[in-house]
């Protein structure tokens, strides 16, 4: 019997989302992977309502060697165009600024003992906070890859 209602709860979802299929006008849409970037040359990596922020490979290489992150805790909020963390290197201290407003649910711990994956990995492996993003519309505001690396022709 249990079975049973499992079988026709599962049957029950795929009549749902069959006829969810049919009428896409009643699908929320969701923001599937996509990466924007700012002037201020953090790179902001979103997928559905989470983003993961870090500093571009221009802006580490302007920076220099990288020798200490200083990041938020986790369940700080964040609001666009704020700072949320510094990047020290041997020539400057720089804020990081946030691109959306949000709160953060991950911070990459891995940087407090070695910054300088910041250098070696600034896209990727040097990723600094995940924020949960509480106005998608501010992504409308940043530019696509094409765009930065435009902006940057331009700098």
């Amino acid at each position: 019997m249990a079975g049973r209602l499992c079988v026709r709860s599962m049957c029950r979802v795929v009549l749902q989302q069959s006829a969810i299929a049919r009428h896409p006008k009643h699908v929320t849409p969701i923001r599937s992977f996509a990466v924007y970037y700012t002037k201020e040359h953090e790179w902001i990596n979103v997928t559905g309502n989470k983003a993961v922020i870090g500093i571009t490979d221009h802006a580490q290489e302007s920076l220099g060697e990288v020798v200490y992150v200083e990041l938020p805790e986790v369940g700080t909020e964040v609001e666009v165009d704020d700072p949320f963390g510094t990047v020290e290197s041997v020539k400057a201290a720089s804020d990081v600024m946030s691109p959306v407003d949000g709160v953060v649910t991950k911070v990459n711990d891995v940087l407090t003992s070695n910054p300088s994956l910041v250098n070696q990995s600034p896209e990727s492996e040097g990723w600094m906070v995940e924020v949960e993003i509480s106005d998608e519309s501010q992504l409308n505001a940043l530019m696509d890859e094409e765009g930065y690396l435009n902006f940057l022709k331009e700098e």
